[in-house]
Protein backbone atom coordinates (compact mmCIF):
# COMPACT_ATOMS: atom_id res chain seq x y z
CA UNK A 1 0.00 0.00 0.00
CA UNK A 2 2.94 2.56 0.81
CA UNK A 3 4.65 1.68 -2.46
CA UNK A 4 1.40 2.31 -3.97
CA UNK A 5 1.01 5.77 -2.93
CA UNK A 6 4.93 6.56 -3.27
CA UNK A 7 4.13 6.04 -6.78
CA UNK A 8 1.21 8.03 -7.52
CA UNK A 9 3.24 10.78 -5.86
CA UNK A 10 5.86 10.64 -8.01
CA UNK A 11 3.56 10.17 -10.96
CA UNK A 12 1.92 13.32 -9.57
CA UNK A 13 4.91 15.32 -9.38
CA UNK A 14 6.54 14.30 -12.71
CA UNK A 15 3.35 15.74 -14.66
CA UNK A 16 2.76 18.66 -12.06
CA UNK A 17 6.66 19.88 -12.13
CA UNK A 18 6.89 20.50 -15.62
CA UNK A 19 3.70 22.83 -15.81
CA UNK A 20 5.22 24.69 -12.45
CA UNK A 21 7.90 25.48 -14.32
CA UNK A 22 6.68 26.60 -17.72
CA UNK A 23 7.10 30.27 -17.05
CA UNK A 24 10.89 30.54 -17.16
CA UNK A 25 13.15 32.77 -14.92
CA UNK A 26 14.11 35.24 -17.44
CA UNK A 27 10.45 36.10 -18.40
CA UNK A 28 9.89 37.27 -14.99
CA UNK A 29 9.07 40.63 -14.26
CA UNK A 30 10.80 42.19 -11.27
CA UNK A 31 7.39 44.00 -10.02
CA UNK A 32 5.57 40.80 -7.84
CA UNK A 33 2.02 42.57 -8.79
CA UNK A 34 2.91 42.91 -12.53
CA UNK A 35 4.12 39.18 -12.50
CA UNK A 36 1.11 38.62 -10.42
CA UNK A 37 -1.11 40.46 -13.47
CA UNK A 38 0.95 38.02 -16.24
CA UNK A 39 0.47 34.77 -14.28
CA UNK A 40 -3.33 35.67 -13.82
CA UNK A 41 -3.66 36.93 -17.60
CA UNK A 42 -1.39 34.05 -19.20
CA UNK A 43 -3.66 31.55 -17.50
CA UNK A 44 -6.80 32.83 -19.60
CA UNK A 45 -4.50 32.54 -23.04
CA UNK A 46 -4.90 28.97 -24.70
CA UNK A 47 -1.43 27.94 -26.24
CA UNK A 48 -1.90 27.71 -29.64
CA UNK A 49 0.33 24.75 -30.04
CA UNK A 50 -0.94 22.78 -27.39
CA UNK A 51 -4.59 23.81 -27.40
CA UNK A 52 -5.25 21.98 -24.26
CA UNK A 53 -2.91 24.20 -21.85
CA UNK A 54 -2.55 28.00 -21.06
CA UNK A 55 0.51 29.34 -22.01
CA UNK A 56 1.53 29.36 -18.68
CA UNK A 57 1.86 25.99 -18.76
CA UNK A 58 3.09 25.23 -21.96
CA UNK A 59 6.87 24.93 -23.12
CA UNK A 60 6.08 25.56 -26.61
CA UNK A 61 8.17 28.01 -28.22
CA UNK A 62 5.11 30.44 -29.30
CA UNK A 63 3.29 30.06 -25.76
CA UNK A 64 7.31 32.01 -24.72
CA UNK A 65 6.71 34.36 -27.15
CA UNK A 66 3.07 34.96 -25.57
CA UNK A 67 4.18 35.28 -22.63
CA UNK A 68 7.15 37.50 -23.09
CA UNK A 69 3.83 40.19 -25.12
CA UNK A 70 1.71 39.91 -21.82
CA UNK A 71 4.70 40.84 -20.07
CA UNK A 72 5.54 43.83 -22.47
CA UNK A 73 2.12 45.04 -22.72
CA UNK A 74 1.76 45.09 -19.08
CA UNK A 75 5.52 46.97 -18.78
CA UNK A 76 4.05 49.68 -21.15
CA UNK A 77 1.07 50.45 -18.81
CA UNK A 78 -1.70 48.29 -20.46
CA UNK A 79 -4.89 47.31 -18.38
CA UNK A 80 -5.29 43.71 -17.99
CA UNK A 81 -8.41 44.17 -20.54
CA UNK A 82 -6.21 46.00 -23.28
CA UNK A 83 -3.74 43.57 -23.02
CA UNK A 84 -6.35 40.48 -23.43
CA UNK A 85 -7.48 42.97 -26.59
CA UNK A 86 -4.50 43.19 -27.98
CA UNK A 87 -3.48 39.30 -27.74
CA UNK A 88 -7.47 38.50 -29.41
CA UNK A 89 -7.12 41.37 -31.73
CA UNK A 90 -3.64 40.00 -33.03
CA UNK A 91 -4.30 36.10 -32.89
CA UNK A 92 -8.38 35.73 -32.67
CA UNK A 93 -11.05 34.76 -30.22
CA UNK A 94 -9.79 30.88 -30.83
CA UNK A 95 -6.56 32.13 -28.20
CA UNK A 96 -9.24 32.65 -25.45
CA UNK A 97 -9.56 29.24 -23.02
CA UNK A 98 -12.95 30.85 -22.41
CA UNK A 99 -13.90 32.48 -25.13
CA UNK A 100 -17.50 34.61 -25.05
CA UNK A 101 -20.76 33.58 -26.56
CA UNK A 102 -21.22 35.84 -29.08
CA UNK A 103 -22.34 34.95 -33.36
CA UNK A 104 -19.00 34.41 -34.14
CA UNK A 105 -18.22 31.86 -31.67
CA UNK A 106 -21.69 30.13 -31.60
CA UNK A 107 -20.58 27.25 -33.61
CA UNK A 108 -17.69 26.39 -30.94
CA UNK A 109 -20.43 26.62 -28.13
CA UNK A 110 -23.30 25.45 -29.91
CA UNK A 111 -21.67 22.52 -32.26
CA UNK A 112 -21.02 19.52 -29.49
CA UNK A 113 -24.35 19.46 -27.84
CA UNK A 114 -25.61 19.47 -31.73
CA UNK A 115 -23.53 16.65 -32.51
CA UNK A 116 -24.58 14.52 -29.30
CA UNK A 117 -28.10 15.63 -29.43
CA UNK A 118 -28.41 14.91 -33.53
CA UNK A 119 -26.29 12.02 -33.13
CA UNK A 120 -28.87 10.46 -30.47
CA UNK A 121 -31.53 11.33 -32.92
CA UNK A 122 -29.74 9.06 -35.63
CA UNK A 123 -29.54 6.44 -33.42
CA UNK A 124 -32.78 6.56 -31.86
CA UNK A 125 -34.68 6.36 -35.91
CA UNK A 126 -32.27 4.10 -36.66
CA UNK A 127 -33.39 1.51 -33.34
CA UNK A 128 -37.11 1.93 -34.55
CA UNK A 129 -36.79 1.54 -37.91
CA UNK A 130 -34.65 -1.94 -37.08
CA UNK A 131 -37.54 -2.92 -34.81
CA UNK A 132 -40.53 -1.10 -36.03
CA UNK A 133 -43.73 -0.83 -34.55
CA UNK A 134 -45.65 -4.14 -32.79
CA UNK A 135 -47.38 -5.70 -36.20
CA UNK A 136 -50.87 -5.74 -35.85
CA UNK A 137 -52.13 -9.13 -35.52
CA UNK A 138 -53.87 -10.16 -38.87
CA UNK A 139 -57.82 -11.11 -38.51
CA UNK A 140 -58.40 -14.38 -38.10
CA UNK A 141 -59.87 -16.64 -41.07
CA UNK A 142 -63.79 -17.93 -40.72
CA UNK A 143 -61.82 -21.40 -40.09
CA UNK A 144 -59.87 -20.34 -37.32
CA UNK A 145 -62.76 -18.63 -36.16
CA UNK A 146 -65.18 -21.61 -36.04
CA UNK A 147 -62.08 -23.82 -34.79
CA UNK A 148 -61.61 -21.34 -32.24
CA UNK A 149 -65.67 -21.28 -31.46
CA UNK A 150 -65.26 -24.85 -31.11
CA UNK A 151 -62.63 -25.14 -28.61
CA UNK A 152 -64.18 -22.27 -26.16
CA UNK A 153 -67.88 -23.43 -26.55
CA UNK A 154 -67.53 -25.73 -23.92
CA UNK A 155 -66.28 -22.93 -21.72
CA UNK A 156 -68.67 -20.02 -22.37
Amino acid sequence: MIRRLRLAALVLIAVAVPAAFAVEPSERLADPTLEARARAISSELRCLVCQNESIDESNAPLAHDLRLLVRKQLVAGDTDRQVLDYIVARYGVFVLLDPPFEPLTWLLWLGPPALVMGAGAVLLLRARRRHGPDPVPAGLSHDERARAAALLGDRA
